[in-house]
C-alpha cells in the first residue's frame, strides 16, 4: 500500500532501509500442526545458546519440516511449550520454520513445562545471562569446542581473512585432530601437518597453507573484524580501524577514546575493552602480529582514506561507466569521506549516473531535486 501523492511521499521521507510512505502486507503464512518431540540446544561462535525444537516431520509450504529455532528461554516461556505438545508451525518469510502456538486442547497432564538448561551442552560450563540480554551464554570461549571451531570459521570467512579451503568441516578437523586450538595456530601449520587429515590430499593441503599465507595481505580493517570482537561487525570494524589506524592504539584506547570513534556506542566500547583486557586474547594478537598479518592501516593501500572532499555527502550510483567499475566507485566515495546509498531519498546529495542509468532513479532524483552528476563531474569533485 502506498501514499499516492508525490508531495506527501516527499514529506514523509525514508528510513535508512525503506520509504515511510509505503508498506507491504503479506498473505497469511501456511500453517501446519505437528508434535514437539524434544528441545535440543546449540552453541554458537559467541557462546550464545540457541534452543531448537525437534518436531515430528510435517509437510509445510513444499518442504518437510523437522526442526525450528526457538531463539531463547523467553520465547519458550512465552509460548508455554512442553515436550509432547501439539504445536502450530509456520515459515517466516516463507523460508524459516517457527512455532507460533500450542494446541492446548491436545495437551495432557503428562506434558511438563520445559526447564531451560543451566550448563553448556558441549563443555558443561555453567551458563550466564547478562542483564538486558535475551540469550544465555557459555563463558568458556577458549575451551568450548563449538565456539573455537566457530571462531576459526569466522576468521577464515570471505568478509574476514578470506582463506581459501578453510570452511566449517576443515576447521572442525583441524581442531579435533589437535592441530589448531585458536586462530593464531593457523599460521604455524605446515603442508605435512595437514596432509594427515581425513579427505585432505597434497593438493588440498597445499591450497590451504597457501591461502593462510596469502591472508597476511588482507587489510587491517578486515583483520579487526576477523578476530571476532563481540558486536564488532565488518562495518564497525572498518570505522574503528580508520579512526585508530592500528591494533596497538585500539588495544590501549580508553573507554572514552573508543566512544569517540564513529558508530561506537557504550555496548561496543565495553566489548572492545573486555576483549583486549583478556590476557589470552592479547597473546593471540601478539602471535598474529609476529606471523606478519596487517595490524595497521596501510595509508598507501586501496582502502586507505584519500581526502575529506565528500565528507557528509551521500551518493547513489546507477548505470555503467568508462573509467570505473561500480565497486571501484563505491570504494572511492568512501575513501574520500562520503557514504554510499542504495536508493534515492531526501538524504541523498548526488546521483552519480552513467550509461543506462535506471530510469526510476533518474525520475526520483528529479522529483526530489537530487543533483545528478556524471563520471567527469565526479572526477572533478575528488581531484586534487
Amino acid at each position: 500500500m502506498k501514499v499516492n501523492l508525490i508531495r506527501q511521499q516527499t514529506e514523509l521521507g525514508f528510513t535508512a532501509k525503506s520509504p515511510r510512505w509505503a508498506i507491504a502486507y503479506k498473505y497469511k503464512a501456511e500453517s501446519a500442526s505437528t508434535i514437539l518431540n524434544s528441545i535440543s540446544y546449540q552453541v554458537g561462535r559467541t557462546g550464545a545458546i540457541t534452543p531448537v525444537a525437534n518436531l515430528e516431520p510435517v509437510l509445510l509450504a513444499g518442504t518437510t519440516v523437522k526442526r525450528a529455532s526457538l531463539h531463547n528461554a523467553d520465547q519458550i516461556s512465552k509460548l508455554d511449550l512442553r515436550e509432547g505438545d501439539t504445536v502450530f508451525v509456520e515459515k517466516g518469510g516463507e523460508i524459516i520454520p517457527k512455532i507460533t502456538g500450542v494446541d492446548l486442547l491436545k495437551r495432557t497432564s503428562s506434558h511438563h513445562p520445559v526447564t531451560y538448561i543451566t550448563h553448556c551442552p558441549e563443555c558443561g560450563t555453567t551458563l550466564i545471562r547478562t542483564a538486558g540480554e535475551a540469550s544465555h551464554y557459555c563463558p568458556n570461549e577458549d575451551g568450548c569446542p563449538p565456539q573455537i571451531i566457530g571462531k576459526l570459521e569466522h576468521f577464515a570467512s570471505r568478509k574476514a581473512m578470506n582463506i581459501d579451503g578453510l570452511g566449517g568441516e576443515t576447521a572442525q578437523l583441524l581442531y579435533t585432530e589437535k592441530l589448531v586450538n585458536n586462530i593464531a595456530d593457523l599460521f604455524d601449520l605446515r603442508v605435512e601437518d595437514v596432509t594427515t587429515l581425513e579427505r585432505m590430499g597434497q593438493k588440498s593441503a597445499t591450497r590451504l597453507i597457501e591461502g593462510i599465507q596469502q591472508s597476511k595481505e588482507i587489510p587491517f580493517e578486515k583483520v579487526l573484524y576477523a578476530i571476532g570482537i563481540r558486536y564488532v561487525g565488518d562495518t564497525v570494524a572498518k570505522k574503528i580501524a580508520r579512526h585508530f589506524k592500528s591494533m596497538e592504539k585500539i588495544m590501549h584506547a580508553s573507554f572514552e577514546e573508543l566512544m569517540e570513534a564513529p558508530e561506537v556506542g557504550e555496548k561496543i566500547a565495553e566489548s572492545v575493552l573486555s576483549f583486549f583486557n583478556d590476557q589470552a586474547k592479547r597473546k593471540i594478537i601478539e602471535r598474529l602480529t609476529a606471523s606478519g598479518i596487517q595490524m595497521s592501516l596501510n595509508t598507501e593501500g586501496v582502502n586507505a582514506p584519500l581526502s575529506e572532499k565528500l565528507t557528509g555527502l551521500t551518493m547513489v550510483i546507477s548505470g555503467t561507466f568508462n573509467a570505473y567499475e561500480r565497486d571501484e566507485l563505491k570504494i572511492l566515495i568512501e575513501r574520500h569521506g562520503g557514504k554510499n546509498g542504495s536508493s534515492i531519498s531526501t538524504k541523498t546529495n548526488y546521483l552519480l549516473a552513467g550509461a543506462d542509468a535506471g530510469p526510476s532513479k533518474l525520475e526520483k532524483a528529479e522529483k526530489l531535486k537530487v543533483k545528478i552528476i556524471d563520471e567527469a563531474e565526479f572526477k572533478r569533485m575528488i581531484a586534487d
